[in-house]
């Protein structure tokens, strides 16, 4: 345990011990502990979705500002430094990072699910087809983007910049002041980082091991259920554990690379044997229509319930409000993995390039994807509504297998879960070792290995305690403290940034 001298005592300690009392609650008493989640969460859907929308849109506007502001000259460290990685491994472990399982799992659930069952319109027609393909990409553009690259950008000036701890209670030096950055406000700061990162990270583990579940469900007839389900985390859990120990240059970078090679043949392979003209006309029809509402769309938070009337249950809080809550929640270690491999950028190209170019691939995979099974609900034999209804996991199988050579194609689709799975799952193992061990940018392998542990096990606990809904609890109500923390980085990076440059010990206080 000789590893433990190296830890954050502060940090590490009560964090660890929170996860694992979780943990304990979820298995001992895992009806009662998932129906206290999700009153918790009604509670919040009820009561503060609003500040979600406002808080996200908020994020969007302030990336926008700084970035084209005078400060997005600024380097993210020394003026001669330069990038340590290409441009292209650069974008490919930030989605890596940041969207991997997601997009896979909801490229076509999601926009037939909207399809199916829209809040506003009828229902199977071409108009809700549409209108489902642009709130998919309003659920995926530059709003989650906006999280990551504003909380890395801030953890990136201070590290490479001011050379401060990588972690987020360092942003906050313009409030406790540097003498206090070992203080209890601080170490409270980053305990909440911890865990809005597991619980985030748990929520996509869970999302790939179910849809990997029905994959294999899809291509060897094996069983989807829980017990199945928690195999596939637990080997998976023990091969990113590997990759978080070797390292983000021998594992990340490459694995990223590879994760990119296959969402290019798979996107290919769509785009070539599905409807091909109907696609790129939707790839140009979703985009213009996304950015021609996205001011209403950031803003409207359905306050005559004209949306839960329509199919009666909190469709804001169900879809937009978890998914901003996820975002958040993702926001510590996306970010924190992202300032770690972009020292060397400006604050301009840091930012516009975390926005606008995975914002133009999540709309050409959730076109191609969700685009496709509407076209088959459309024009096509059907049954991949039905099917979702009746199985979230198997929207992307049930798509595949309505077109050609869908035993292979669905080989590569688990395949590319399961490394999407190791690539996100090893960045917040990485950034959670960080902030636990007072920012040290290089953590012991074995605190990595603990935390990814940790995810594994919470995965597994709240998948038993309520599936699919339970992690979507944890999500929401652990991002909710750290919606408010983004907000003081804000107020903090406006205040780092009128500073001159240089390193803390070198300013004027």
């Amino acid at each position: 345990m000789n590893f433990l001298k190296k830890v954050d005592k502060a940090v590490f300690y009560p964090a660890a011990v929170i996860c694992i009392l979780f943990i304990a609650w979820m298995a001992l008493v895992p009806e009662s502990a998932g129906q206290t989640l999700n009153n918790a969460l009604n509670f919040i859907n009820s009561n503060f979705a609003w500040l979600y929308i406002l808080s996200i849109s908020a994020f969007v506007i302030v990336c926008l500002v700084i970035a084209f502001s005078k400060y997005g000259n600024i380097r993210l460290g020394k003026d001669d430094d330069r990038p340590e990685y290409s441009t292209f491994t650069w974008f490919a472990m930030l989605f890596s990072a940041a969207m991997g399982i997601g997009i896979i799992f909801w490229g076509v659930a999601e926009p037939i699910s909207f399809f199916s069952n829209p809040p506003v319109g009828e229902a199977y027609t071409k108009e809700a087809g549409q209108w489902a393909l642009r709130q998919t990409v309003f659920h995926w553009g530059i709003h989650p983007w906006s999280v990551y690259a504003l909380v890395g950008m801030a953890l990136a000036y201070v590290g490479f910049r001011k050379g401060l701890p990588g972690r987020i209670s360092s942003i906050f030096v313009p409030i406790l002041g540097e003498d206090n950055l070992n203080g209890k406000w601080a170490k409270v700061i980053d305990i909440f980082a911890v865990l809005a990162s597991i619980a985030g990270i748990a929520v996509s583990l869970g999302l790939g091991s179910m849809q990997i579940n029905g994959g294999l469900s899809f291509l060897y007839g094996i069983e989807v259920n829980d017990f199945m389900t928690g195999i596939i985390i637990v080997v998976l859990t023990i091969i990113f554990c590997g990759s978080a120990a070797v390292g983000i240059e021998k594992g990340m970078a490459r694995v990223s690379n590879t994760n990119v090679a296959l969402m290019i043949i798979l996107m290919s392979f769509f785009l070539i044997f599905g409807p091909t003209k109907y696609i790129l006309e939707s790839i140009a029809t979703v985009l213009g229509d996304y950015l021609q509402n996205i001011i209403w769309l950031s803003g409207y938070a359905d306050p005559n319930g004209i949306y839960q009337e329509k199919v009666g249950f909190n469709w804001i809080g169900a879809w937009t409000v978890f998914y901003w809550a996820w975002w958040i929640s993702w926001g510590p270690f996306v970010g924190g993995f992202v300032a770690k491999v972009s020292k060397g950028r400006t604050i301009r190209e840091f930012i516009l390039g975390a926005l606008i170019v995975p914002t133009l691939v999540c709309t050409v995979w959730m076109v191609l994807f969700g685009g496709t099974a509407i076209h088959m609900e459309l024009y096509g034999q059907g049954g991949i509504a039905e099917a979702v209804a009746a199985n979230i996991d198997s929207a992307l199988f049930v798509t595949l297998g309505n077109l050609p050579i869908p035993m292979i194609s669905g080989i590569v689709a688990v395949f590319l879960i399961g490394t999407f799975f190791i690539t996100s799952a090893d960045s917040a193992t990485f950034t959670v070792a960080m902030y636990s061990s007072g920012g040290d940018m290089n953590p012991d392998a074995r605190v990595k290995v603990f935390w990814g542990v940790i995810e594994g096990l919470i995965t597994i606990a709240l998948l038993v305690a309520g599936g699919l809904q339970a992690l979507k609890a944890a999500s929401v109500l652990t991002a909710f403290p750290f919606m408010l923390i983004i907000l003081g980085i804000i107020y903090c990076m406006f205040k780092l940034l009128k500073q001159p440059s240089g390193k803390m010990s070198t300013l004027k206080k």
